[in-house]
């Protein structure tokens, strides 16, 4: 369970970042025909409650998250507009079948957290995000290294009247809003 926490810690900081996502396409690839946005523009989730389940290290949670456009424009998977400059670096790049990213943030005590990975799926019903994070120099000894993860997010629906946007219930049927978190 801690594992699977630190790993959702990991996703987050990429997330947090707030560093402008560099968008860059290689010489004549286009983006991924699933994703109908430009070449600079990675795709956005589609505003609503989304299962995101995250398996790490033979554990596999389960939480949900609503969103709506803004809630998106702030925390999105790419990390765009979230935190205050903690990211030295932080790109997004069209693949074959989807989108490939690296990211470079300090989390102070949490450590120093570099990102590699790829993104797939059409953002509207569902994505798969596979992801390697090395972390080094937490205080938390068990975030140290290198740590595989796999998130898949399926879109649910509406979100239920008892959430907020930016809310997110953790596995354990805690509710905390992630907008709040990051303090915006």
């Amino acid at each position: 369970m801690r594992r699977v926490l630190v790993m959702g810690v990991a996703l987050l900081a990429l997330a947090a970042c707030q560093k402008k996502v560099e968008a860059t396409a290689a010489v004549g690839e286009a983006p991924a025909a699933s994703a109908t946005v430009s070449a600079v523009s990675p795709p956005k989730r589609k505003p609503g409650l989304w299962a995101q389940t995250i398996s790490t290290n033979g554990m596999t949670q389960t939480m949900k998250l609503c969103l709506d456009e803004a809630t998106e424009a702030k925390m999105t998977v790419w990390g765009q507009q979230a935190g205050k400059d903690i990211c030295a670096k932080n790109t997004v790049t069209p693949a074959p079948g989807g989108w490939t990213f690296v990211s470079e943030c300090d989390m102070g005590q949490a450590g120093k957290v570099a990102t590699t990975g790829k993104a797939t799926g059409d953002f509207n019903s569902k994505y798969v995000i596979k992801a390697t994070s090395v972390t080094t120099g937490s205080t938390m000894a068990q975030a140290n290294g290198t740590h595989e993860m796999e998130m898949t997010g399926t879109w649910e629906g509406a979100c239920p009247a008892s959430m907020k946007p930016g809310d997110m219930t953790l596995p354990n049927g805690m509710t905390m809003n992630i907008g709040a978190i990051a303090g915006k």
